[in-house]
């Protein structure tokens, strides 16, 4: 019996196959509007890289400026629960003609920045359990797949350390620069030092833009003159003249910062001592 002999009623239209949908060729095309690309990077985890790079992204977006930002930190995705989007899920925008069909994906928007995260296409609690190259690949779709329009910046929150992730990214994204966050203490300092140096490696050779000094020391609400120099004093400010980099800012620690990205209200929001820091960071880096 011939197995490809299958017997059945005759059809005489038969459905007409689907048009292929292509994947989109994740070329420079949808940052071609984008002006300025920074990467917001630190050796080590913990330091409030991306309660940094967040709250950044308003400050440019108060200050007038069109933003958007990717987070890249494919292992831990923090921008939804500090933006107040967990559970929303970006649009998916198909364009082109039916034979070449085209997919783009249509960034999350809130408080005047265009959001885009792994985690809006991950169940909360999901492990992304993913080899280097696979988290590459990811990464790159969530910048070179993103409809991001006219932006004046579009930062990327990269994942702590130097590893497979940031040399995919240097090679594959037009970046414009970097800025490095820290904390005062010696061992956040030891780590900061890789990040420069790989930033400045003749096969990276990205301009750093300067250094933020996070939790530079802790103000309690009632006594908003009081400085309490927690984690040190003076680190990220010594590790700028030894590097010759501008210290772009100091950010105090306060609780409005932990009580903003757990709520999705994120510090810089309102005036206070957190916008105040950005804001001058802000001007650093544009002047």
């Amino acid at each position: 019996m011939n197995p490809y002999d299958i017997k059945g009623p005759y059809n005489p239209h038969p459905p007409k196959p689907q048009p292929k949908r292509h994947a989109l060729e994740l070329g420079m095309e949808e940052l071609a509007e984008v002006k300025t690309i920074v990467a917001v990077a630190s050796g080590k985890g913990g330091v409030g890289k991306s309660t940094v790079a967040v709250n950044l992204a308003i400050t440019l977006a108060r200050l007038g400026y069109r933003v958007g930002l990717a987070d890249a930190d494919v292992y831990g995705p923090s921008v939804p629960r500090m933006t107040g989007t967990e559970g929303e899920i970006p649009e998916v925008e198909v364009s082109g003609p039916e034979e070449a069909e085209q997919e783009r994906i249509v960034p999350i928007e809130k408080y005047g920045v265009k959001w885009m995260s792994i985690g809006y296409f991950a169940q909360p609690g999901q492990a992304l359990i993913w080899r280097g190259p696979m988290a590459c690949n990811a990464l790159k779709q969530m910048i070179l797949q993103v409809k991001w329009g006219a932006l004046d910046f579009l930062l990327l929150d990269l994942p702590p350390g130097t590893g497979d992730i940031h040399i995919s990214l240097v090679h594959d994204i037009p970046l414009s620069g970097a800025i490095i966050v820290t904390t005062p203490q010696a061992v956040a300092l030891s780590d900061v030092e890789k990040s420069v140096n790989m930033f400045r490696h003749p096969q990276v050779d990205k301009p750093i833009y300067g250094i933020i000094e996070n939790m530079s020391w802790f103000t309690p609400a009632e006594l908003p003159d009081n400085k309490y120099y927690i984690f040190g004093k003076g680190g990220g400010c010594r590790m700028a003249e030894q590097y010759g980099l501008p210290l772009l800012g100091q950010i105090p620690l306060v609780q409005s910062v932990r009580e903003g990205g757990d709520e999705g209200t994120p510090a810089a929001l309102s005036d206070g001592p957190v916008y105040d820091a950005l804001q001058q960071a802000c001007k650093s880096l544009l002047f």
